[in-house]
């Protein structure tokens, strides 16, 4: 890497060397029975120039020829894409516990007993089909440029996923337990997964309209995308966001605050700086209800004037591999602040309403301007306070910006989502519904 770096500075103005490697093992169950183990490794690096103000990016998954590599980046100045910020020098880091040295050694076969212990039990206490997967990953990031910037993190992580399918059905109720070491997935996600499942196994058709609807943590992803999009320095630039205008002001409910924290370690992923070698920080976008800040990266930092947040990532909305991927503005680590109601307090406030447990359909809408439609995979129903069944064959629809506005209670338990991110059960008021009925 530092061979290349000093070819590049050569004749380029500005040089970042981005490297990563990792290894990965994981295993699936399908119908509480072994299906599949896998195991992988990758590596790459990528090299982004800046000259004369425009920008170049060529990648390789084996620096076997650096002058190669260095040629293709300059042949993609070609391409004419502005490049007005520098690189960061960053020195002093803080240190974070983010590497558990124990899933080194932990074993497919360790693995699958443990998908095996789960799906026994899901077995033993439910009639539907079981799946279970688990994975463990260990990533080392290193990033220098011309600006004297050489960090590097190394990090691991673990997870198990179970989830129970209704008969004849293709949903379910799913809880996924993530860590940064492996650990025995704990009892009482389990458990939760068998009593939402029984007391939800009648299918029941009620009619739609505008009424309560909860939305759990694995459907969040249905508003955190849009939330986001509406906070992303990009949609500010490109003028798509319709809270641009809004810093300051009141756009949510005063019970939802939303917060970024690279920097606490107490979950896995944690990270002590972004992908562009810029030191995180925590963030709080949305105080209370009022928004307070958008998130940057370098380049559209540089494009509005404002400083970069640490939030340079290089992620694709569908994956992919990052070292084939440009840093873009994004949030890894987003919190939901929880309030102070059990899922089961929250269930008895509900006269007549609907549980989100899954959303079919979350890109689908314009989710720059916050609006979303989206079917229920599962969605339990409750009258007076009980959830007495599962609804087929709904939907949900609305804008963030009028839902975010209805908060009836926020759930007092974080957990895993989408992306990244951590958040509580959610219910609001006066949302549409729509069902067969």
């Amino acid at each position: 890497m530092e061979k290349l770096l000093e070819a590049a500075k050569k004749v380029c103005d500005k040089v970042e060397v981005y490297s990563v490697q990792y290894t990965g093992s994981s295993v699936s169950f399908q119908d509480a029975k072994l299906h599949d183990i896998d195991s992988a490794y990758q590596s790459g690096v990528s090299l982004r120039i800046i000259k004369e103000g425009k920008l170049g990016f060529a990648y390789t998954k084996n620096l076997l020829n650096r002058e190669e590599l260095l040629q293709n980046a300059l042949d993609s100045l070609a391409g004419g894409v502005e490049a007005d910020y520098d690189f960061p020098l960053t020195k002093e880091l803080p240190q974070l516990d983010t590497y558990n040295p124990s899933l080194e050694k932990l074993s497919s076969k360790q693995m699958v007993e443990e998908c095996a212990r789960v799906c026994d039990l899901l077995k033993s206490e439910t009639d539907g089909e079981i799946l279970a997967s688990a994975s463990s990953h260990i990533g080392d990031i290193r990033i220098i440029n011309s600006e004297g910037t050489d960090i590097s993190g190394k990090a691991t992580s673990y997870s198990l996923a179970g989830i129970v399918i209704y008969p004849q059905s293709a949903s379910g109720i799913q809880r996924s337990f993530h860590s940064k070491g492996f650990e025995r997935t704990p009892d009482d996600s389990l458990n939760e997964i068998i009593e939402l499942y029984n007391i939800s196994s009648r299918v029941v058709e009620p009619k739609g309209g505008r009424m309560k609807v909860m939305f759990m943590p694995n459907s969040m992803v249905t508003l955190r995308w849009r939330i986001l999009s509406g906070t992303s320095s990009k949609s500010v630039y490109e003028k798509t966001s319709p809270i641009a205008d809004k810093r300051g002001e009141k756009i949510f409910d005063e019970k939802i605050t939303v917060c970024d924290d690279p920097l606490n370690d107490k979950y896995p992923g944690a990270r002590p700086f972004d992908d562009e070698g810029v030191a995180s920080k925590p963030l709080t976008i949305v105080e209370n209800g009022v928004l307070k800040s958008f998130f940057y990266d370098l380049n559209y930092a540089s494009k509005l004037n404002a400083e970069p947040t640490g939030h340079g990532y290089r992620v694709a909305q569908w994956g992919g591999d990052p070292i084939t991927t440009k840093p873009v503005p994004a949030v890894t680590h987003m919190s939901i602040r929880p309030g102070g109601r059990s899922f089961a307090e929250l269930v008895k406030s509900m006269d007549r309403g609907l549980i989100v447990e899954e959303a079919l359909g979350a890109h689908s809408g314009n989710i720059p301007h916050g609006d979303y439609s989206i079917g229920v995979s599962p969605g339990l129903y409750v009258e007076n306070g009980e959830i007495v069944g599962r609804v087929k064959d709904a939907m949900v629809a609305g804008n963030i910006y009028e839902t975010l506005k209805h908060v009836v209670d926020v759930g007092d338990s974080l957990y895993p989502s989408d992306g990244g991110a951590w958040v509580p059960a959610i219910l609001f008021d006066d949302v549409s519904v729509s069902t067969k009925s």
